[in-house]
Formats: structure tokens, C-alpha cells, sequence
């Protein structure tokens, strides 16, 4: 039922950026407004995610998760049923606050559910469910769209979220926390996210107002940091960032996806404008990385109860730089067979880093602070996801195509590569737990 709901939110994240030109002829929109369908489901999980992981712990995981996936499940039928872009837009923003509510504490909810031994595994099955939604969803987007028209594509959410608030007095009741939730930190890191996101947004078009916002989202940050530094449990997760194990991971989690995004969004491009395929090919050749992803991350997960997360992890942050290292500096030739072969190497170095990475932030925390550990690891990729965004954003600006798209797979390459060395540091003080151990 957990994985069901990450599907949902994975599934419903890959779906949305097919339906976009649909939906600006639909609603009679202009195609760049359209872009807040998808815009607005990202800035919403990220406002949401730590203050969710700390609502958890206080009120209870099961109970702020369901509401969570009650949230996201009406937000769906408003997304099916709008009528105009604002609407739809609004309706977007609140499946995004329902989806950081289920990122964030699916892990906790997980946790308490399965013994410590089966953690490795289970969160290796966690990732290939993930990898594999990610790479079905734009084929289901297009099967959908083949028959019918995009309200479909939210509204196939409802029956899946149904099932799984009827099913949720399954999950087991974690002890909550006996502290007050601060309003005024949680207003500072709504205002944090809100301008990052729009500063991140604006700075390849508008420098100076794309810098300034980011500088604000910084002081943000700060004030967030000195109302909550007294607190035990801060909603920014100080505490746990403290323990080497617990930051090491975050920083390499952050290098990874900042890599993995610059090279998603420049991949298809090298493919339509290097290698002169049409978007269904382009498509289909993408289809190996989440596939090697899914085939290694559960083979990885059972690894990381007999060996060091840490060489696990340096390994595959190694894999996903020569992968993409491969793709940047061997000539290209029209069967893309060396680009095949790079982001197989590349997918599987992804899913070889993931699961452990992940395992070892999870595992580092202790129980009571399982929210705010699922929320930091949610919040690392979705920081990096931003971040490799921006760096994009900002590499098309200000390099010729041509030399662009090379020019951003080998500095996703470079991020891939500053990932493992961060994760072989932690190699020096991490004690392997053998299966069975607590």
C-alpha cells in the first residue's frame, strides 16, 4: 500500500509534462502558462515536505500521511474536472501538498512496518518501483491521451487513492512527539522554498531578479535556523545533519540528482538535435536508464546489509560518471549505440548509489526522527533535481546548442563524480550491520 501510494506521486509527476500541449489547446491557454501544471506540483512539494515530516512526528505518521493521501486524491478530481488554467493550476498545488505529505512519511510508515533487517531490501524495492513508474508514466500519459482526453490522466488517481484510505488502518501507529509545532518556522520555510523556486525559475532569463530572490530564500533560511535553534527537533533538520553518516549522504544525495537532472533534460536534446531522431525514438533510447536502475536497486539493497554503503555508494556515483562520460566524449554515430551503453552503465550506477544512499539516511536517525529523515531525503533530491534545473537553464543561455549539450552531460558526469568521492568519506567510520542485527 506504501509503494502503491509512491506510484501516485511518481506516476502523477512523469504524466503531467506529456499532457501539456493538450491541455493549452483544452483550455484555450497560452503554452508557456501551461508550464505551472507542472511548476506548481513541484513548488508545492517542496514547500510541504519538512514541515509534513514534522507534523508526522508530532501528530502521528499514519494519521498526517493519510491525510495526506486524502488530499492529493481530491486535488486529483478538482485537476479532472477544472475548467480553466487557474483552476487547474490551483488544483495542482494542492496534489503537490498531498504529495510531500506521502514523501515524506512513507519512509516513516515504512520503517515501522518491517524489521531493520529487511530495511536494505525493501527500500531497494522501493527505488525499482520508482524507476519503473518513472519511466512508464509518459508511455502511460500517451496510451491515455491515444483514447481519451487529459482529465483522465488525474482522474485515474481517485480509484487508487480510494484504495489506499480504505486501507489505511493497516498501517501500524508510531508514538508521536509531545512538542509544540512553530508556526513561525514553518512560515519561513514556506517563504524559503517559494523564492528559491522563483529565483531558480527566473535566473537564465532575469539574472539580477533571479539572484536577488535566491538571496532571499537564503535569508529565509537563516531566520528559519535561529527560530528553531533551541528546538530538539527543528523542521530543517539540524540535529540530524550534525551526525556524519546523516549529512554525508544528504551532500551525495543533492551531487546525484543534480547530475541525474542535468542529464534528463539534456539527454533528449542530444538525441533530436545530435543524433537527428524523432521524439518517439529519442523516447524509446531513454528507456534503458530507469530499466538498469530497476533491475539493479533491489540486487543493491540486499548488498547493503553485508557491505559498506559507503563503496556501494562510491561505486555507483563512479558508474553514473563514466556513463555519462561515455554519452559526452565518445564521437557520436547514428545507431547511438555508445550513447545505449553509457546510459545503460549510467542507470545502473543511479540504482547502485540510490538504494544505499537512501538506507543509510534512513537507518542513521533515530525512529522518533523517521519524518524528518524521509523528508531530508526527499527534500536532498528534490534540491538537486532543482539545482541541475538551474544549472541547465543557465549552460542554454549561455552556450551554443551544439556545445551546450556536451558541455551539460560532462558536468553531470563531474556531479556523479563529486557524489562518490563524498560517499567514500564516510567509508572511515561506517560499521557494517549483518542481517538479523537491530
Amino acid at each position: 500500500m506504501l509503494l502503491l501510494t509512491l506510484v501516485l506521486v511518481v506516476l502523477d509527476g512523469a504524466i503531467a509534462n506529456v499532457a501539456l500541449p493538450s491541455i493549452a489547446v483544452s483550455l484555450r491557454a497560452e503554452a508557456g502558462s501551461t508550464v505551472w501544471v507542472v511548476s506548481a506540483y513541484q513548488l508545492a512539494v517542496l514547500v510541504a515536505i519538512l514541515p509534513c515530516g514534522a507534523l508526522g512526528e508530532i501528530y502521528g505518521a499514519r494519521r498526517v500521511f493519510l491525510i495526506g493521501v486524502a488530499l492529493f486524491t481530491a486535488a486529483s478530481a478538482a485537476c479532472a474536472f477544472a475548467g480553466d488554467l487557474p483552476l487547474l493550476i490551483l488544483a495542482r498545488f494542492a496534489q503537490g501538498l498531498g504529495g510531500g505529505a506521502i514523501m515524506a512519511l512513507a519512509m516513516m510508515n515504512l520503517r515501522s512496518a518491517v524489521p531493520q533487517h529487511m530495511l536494505g531490501p525493501i527500500i531497494g524495492i522501493n527505488a525499482m518501483v520508482i524507476a519503473i513508474s518513472s519511466a512508464a508514466g509518459p508511455g502511460i500519459a500517451g496510451a491515455i491521451l491515444s483514447v481519451t482526453t487529459w482529465p483522465w490522466l488525474f482522474a485515474v488517481n481517485i480509484p487508487l487513492g480510494a484504495i489506499v484510505l480504505l486501507g489505511g488502518g493497516l498501517l501500524g501507529q508510531i508514538q508521536s512527539a509531545k512538542r509544540k509545532l512553530n508556526a513561525k518556522a514553518m512560515l519561513a520555510n514556506t517563504l524559503m522554498f517559494i523564492l528559491f523556486f522563483c529565483g531558480a525559475d527566473r535566473i537564465a532569463i532575469a539574472p539580477i531578479s533571479g539572484a536577488v530572490l535566491i538571496a532571499a530564500s537564503l535569508a529565509c533560511l537563516f531566520v528559519l535556523l535561529r527560530l528553531e535553534r533551541n528546538s530538539d527537533a527543528p523542521i530543517v533538520p539540524t540535529d540530524l545533519l550534525a551526525a556524519p553518516a546523516f549529512r554525508v549522504a544528504v551532500i551525495a544525495s543533492i551531487f546525484c540528482f543534480c547530475g541525474q537532472m542535468l542529464s534528463y533534460i539534456a539527454l533528449p536534446f542530444y538525441l533530436q538535435h545530435t543524433l537527428h531522431m524523432t521524439p518517439v525514438l529519442a523516447g524509446l533510447y531513454m528507456v534503458p536508464w530507469p530499466a538498469a536502475t530497476a533491475i539493479i536497486a533491489p540486487i543493491s539493497g540486499r548488498l547493503a546489509n553485508r557491505v559498506k554503503t559507503a563503496w556501494l555508494c562510491a561505486i555507483g556515483g563512479a558508474l553514473l560518471a563514466l556513463g555519462l562520460l561515455v554519452v559526452g566524449f565518445i564521437p557520436p554515430d547514428p545507431r547511438g549505440i555508445a550513447f545505449l551503453v553509457g546510459t545503460v552503465i549510467a542507470g545502473l550506477g543511479f540504482g547502485l548509489f540510490q538504494t544505499p544512499n537512501n538506507r543509510i539516511l534512513l537507518l542513521s536517525a533515530p525512529k522518533a526522527r523517521s519524518g524528518a529523515a524521509g523528508a531530508m531525503q526527499g527534500t536532498a533530491r528534490l534540491l538537486g533535481q532543482t539545482l541541475g534545473g538551474i544549472c541547465m537553464s543557465i549552460i542554454f543561455a549561455t552556450l551554443p546548442l551544439s556545445s551546450a549539450l556536451e558541455f551539460a552531460v560532462v558536468t553531470a558526469g563531474g556531479c556523479a563524480a563529486i557524489a562518490s568521492l563524498v560517499s567514500l568519506s564516510r567509508a572511515r567510520y561506517e560499521v557494517v550491520k549483518q542481517p538479523g542485527a537491530t
